[in-house]
């Protein structure tokens, strides 16, 4: 991240690179480098009109298809500058007029499994898109198209997932493994036994290590914290090592 001073009397506040430059007095800013590209999304329900209007705020030019045109008038607000085009995102001619070819990212979120996944291969296969993703409610049919190199966002099961973190938030939550299977990281609750102590003493070697905590909301990088009650632990964990984690959160003496 780079810092520079920003110019005085500057206009309404800008958003910059995900920065906030002020509108008076010499502040100084920080410019993070984000790499904006064109992006292609199918369907504008409640999902693909979200998607959309928040790319276009984080600076990314965005096309909506959608075959029903009340839909945009239905979700998008009337000033919204990206663009709207009525067709279907597996017809060639709407993704080329919704600027396909140019696009660096593309996501089908419409409530149709089987249109998501052909939009989703045309868009990878046919045109190259590097960033392709595919909203599917049918997990079984998930598995599937990862296999074929899609990657699926499987709405009911992450829902699932989402509802029973909040129901048992004392239970283990698996959020993400390596190709190989064997690093994982897990969300657990903070167990009341580690409440005034320090979290780093939950680390061991590099089999466990605390990577972040959610405490009031907000998600901070762990150096020293001392442990709070409510707080959400997010842990890189060896998947060899998982009972030793367990062992470790109810440990009344570790890391005194």
């Amino acid at each position: 991240m780079q810092s520079r001073p920003a110019p005085a009397g500057l206009g309404p506040p800008l958003a910059v690179a995900g920065a906030v430059r002020s509108t008076r007095g010499p502040v100084t800013i920080d410019v993070v480098a984000i790499r904006l590209v064109h992006v292609v999304v199918v369907g504008c329900g409640r999902v693909g009109s979200g998607l959309g209007i928040s790319l276009v705020a984080d600076g990314h030019t965005v096309a909506i298809i959608d075959q029903q045109p009340n839909a945009f008038r239905r979700f998008l607000p009337e000033d919204w500058p990206g663009q709207r085009v009525t067709g279907y995102g597996f017809d060639r001619d709407s993704l080329e007029e919704a600027g396909i070819r140019r696009a660096g990212a593309m996501a089908a979120v419409t409530s149709g499994d089987n249109s998501n996944i052909i939009s989703a291969r045309i868009a990878r296969e046919t045109y190259e898109v590097e960033n392709v993703v595919a909203r599917v409610y049918d997990q079984r049919r998930a598995s599937i198209y990862r296999r074929l190199g899609i990657p699926t966002v499987a709405t009911v099961t992450w829902t699932t997932d989402q509802v029973r973190r909040r129901l048992f938030p004392e239970d283990a939550s698996l959020e993400w493994t390596d190709p190989s299977g064997d690093m994982c990281m897990v969300e657990r609750a903070l167990p009341p036994v580690w409440a005034g102590r320090r979290i780093s003493g939950l680390n061991l070697d590099t089999s466990i290590r605390v990577a972040l905590v959610t405490r009031a909301g907000r998600s901070v990088l762990t150096t020293d914290e001392v442990g709070q009650e409510g707080d959400i632990l997010h842990i890189l964990v060896q998947r060899e090592a998982m009972d030793e984690l367990t062992r470790r959160l109810h440990d009344t003496g570790t890391g005194r």
